[in-house]
């Protein structure tokens, strides 16, 4: 696996994650050229595999849903998602310790 791009700005984390919507369960598959790659459950279609995204995000990293924002991508398969209340060394850890990395 490649290494995660993960940065620290302006009291949050910034993500990369690359979205692989409508298949059979929510989950992390891995890296790929940097970024987080998961798989949602939900289609892409109405917002439904960006709520998906947020939601899972949350649970994985025991932040507030409200803490996870997409900022940009929102249409697209790569989106940027910015983590509050989160530093880079917890949101690295908490997928370490799930063995999502």
């Amino acid at each position: 696996m490649s290494q995660l791009d993960i940065n620290d700005k302006d009291g949050a984390v910034l993500l990369t994650v690359k979205v692989v919507p409508g298949s059979s369960r929510t989950i992390v598959a891995g890296t790929l050229d940097g970024m987080l790659r998961v798989k949602v459950s939900a289609p892409p279609e109405k917002g439904r595999a960006n709520k998906c995204l947020v939601e899972y995000l949350s649970n994985i990293l025991g932040s507030k849903k409200k803490s996870i924002t997409i900022v940009s991508g929102s249409t697209s398969p790569v989106k940027q998602v910015r983590i509050e209340d989160m530093t880079r060394k917890e949101v690295l850890t908490k997928l370490d310790d799930g063995n999502l990395l």
